[in-house]
């Protein structure tokens, strides 16, 4: 396993990658405590990468690729910058604080953080399926349990990191602790399709919202929550809207509208943050699960 590319990296708008690990992803670090590690199978392929990344005191990411195939570097940082969502133009994302006091506030409480995906899709639909019912303990170990036994190993600085194992090496798994029949079958659904190219963040972005959850919905045991949270965690977008409970009532908190607004009450309001809809979601999903103002259960609104 080698190096395959090297490059620097310019975040279009504030971005700061420390703040951002510690408070979302939990990516695993070097030994300098300023390097990430990301691990994963390259969409469209059957092989992984491992892509670490480094901000520099100038604020540009040093970004190292490293696999065994050199045709998927290009991909492979692709990947890992949508995962943290500097593949979207941020320079704009300051602005929408400055029309709107509630967002400046947020904004400025956490350090304009973007929201961090998953590692595609993909991933995020795998992620939904094995932790359905259990909790998400019990959810990681297996996944990482699946990543060891049938993912590719990538060792950087005498660690080894496994990356989860492609949509192919997944469709050739029929047993594995933890995961009952149903599960499985699933997850091998949700396999095929990725290998169709159907769940890259290209496809999924390139429809309309609802014609994206309606197909994600035809996989088996994809439903309401679950499509939204692949389709807002797995492929991004800034400008996605999810409508759940949790959303609507940090929506409706933040903007004293009262126990029971009306969707026409939050569109307005949602409608201030365009191009940024996601991202300014995410600020008021942070601050409600910091507050504890939790409402009593989530559901899907559509």
């Amino acid at each position: 396993m080698k190096s395959i590319m090297t490059k620097v990296f310019e975040p279009k708008g504030s971005f700061d990658l420390i703040y951002q690990n510690k408070f979302f992803n939990g990516w695993p670090m070097l030994s300098d405590n300023r390097t990430i590690v990301m691990v994963f199978p390259i969409d469209g392929t059957d092989t992984s990468a491992a892509v670490t990344i480094n901000q520099m005191t100038n604020g540009n990411l040093a970004i190292n690729v490293i696999s065994n195939s050199s045709n998927v570097a290009e991909e492979a940082v692709k990947q890992a910058l949508a995962a943290l969502s500097l593949d979207e133009d941020g320079t704009g994302w300051q602005n929408i604080g400055e029309k709107d006091s509630v967002i400046r506030e947020l904004q400025e409480k956490y350090n304009y953080i973007r929201p961090s995906l998953f590692n595609s899709p993909y991933e995020a639909a795998v992620h939904f399926i094995i932790g359905h019912r259990i909790s998400m303990v019990q959810g990681r170990k297996i996944r990482q349990n699946i990543a060891e036994e049938y993912g590719q190993e990538f060792v950087i600085e005498g660690t080894g990191y496994f990356a989860f194992p492609s949509p192919e090496k997944l469709l050739k798994v029929q047993n594995f602790p933890g995961i009952n029949s149903t599960k499985m079958e699933r997850l091998h659904s949700v396999a095929r399709a990725a290998i169709e190219g159907k769940l890259s963040r290209e496809y999924l972005l390139s429809m309309e919202g609802s014609e994206a959850l309606k197909y994600l919905e035809s996989l088996p045991g994809i439903g309401p929550f679950f499509s939204q949270g692949i389709l807002s965690r797995g492929a991004g977008g800034a400008d996605n809207m999810t409508h759940d409970d949790l959303t609507y009532h940090a929506i409706s908190v933040r903007y004293k509208l009262g126990d029971n607004p009306t969707e026409d009450q939050i569109f307005n309001i949602t409608d201030r943050w365009r191009p940024y809809r996601m991202w300014a979601i995410v600020l008021h999903h942070i601050w409600l699960r910091e507050s504890g103002n939790l409402p009593k259960r989530t559901f899907s609104k559509k």
